[in-house]
């Protein structure tokens, strides 16, 4: 694609290339390039999602934005507006993606915040397991939501810590309940708590 739009669109422009299957000294010898202004456009796989600061940079395109997450869209757009000049990141989808990819391009219009971005994200994936190694997915609660009830879910945190600062290892006889629930609701996955 960049040797194409090179050779077309951008013709007459000083074009770079940069990707993760390159050796370190080639990337830092284009981003250096990029970065004196040697370089006027350059195209690039996600390696510059962290770490590139080129206050010059103002207008990127990210093109299937409907593929990244929030965090991941938050890290490259924040590539770019990082000098006096104003910025524009540009996000490229098809149209009809589903609603949650709507939503999602949607957080990043409205909003440059990255905890409310990740409140949005929260929202879409959900918050994975607390034990065990599933990443996003659904909550295991079954009537609270971790956005909408805080208040409730940090008196439920404050009690269990409380409870368990009197019987760290649930073995007294008041105890036993909720030993049995956790053993069967979490069967094998506590094991994962005692890693690290």
């Amino acid at each position: 694609m960049a040797k194409e739009l090179g050779r077309t669109v951008f013709a007459g422009y000083r074009v770079g290339l940069l990707h993760g299957r390159m050796k370190s000294d080639e990337k830092d010898a284009v981003m250096r390039r990029f970065r004196a202004g040697d370089l006027q456009l350059l195209f690039s796989t996600t390696v510059i999602e962290v770490g590139v600061d080129v206050p010059n940079a103002n207008v990127m395109v990210v093109e299937h934005a409907d593929r990244f997450g929030l965090s991941q869209l938050h890290q490259l757009r924040g590539r770019v507006g990082r000098g006096s000049d104003h910025a524009l990141c540009l996000l490229v989808a098809p149209y009809h993606r589903g609603e949650d990819v709507y939503r999602r391009l949607k957080a990043m219009r409205d909003s440059t915040d990255g905890f409310k971005i990740a409140e949005v994200d929260l929202e879409l994936r959900g918050p994975g397991e607390f034990l065990g190694t599933r990443q996003h997915g659904l909550p295991d609660f079954r009537v609270s939501s971790l956005i909408r009830d805080t208040k409730t879910l940090a008196e439920a945190r404050d009690a269990a810590e409380r409870w368990l600062s009197n019987d760290p290892g649930l073995s007294s006889v008041e105890s036993a309940p909720l030993r049995a629930i956790l053993e069967h609701r979490w069967k094998g996955r506590l094991g994962l708590a005692e890693i690290g």
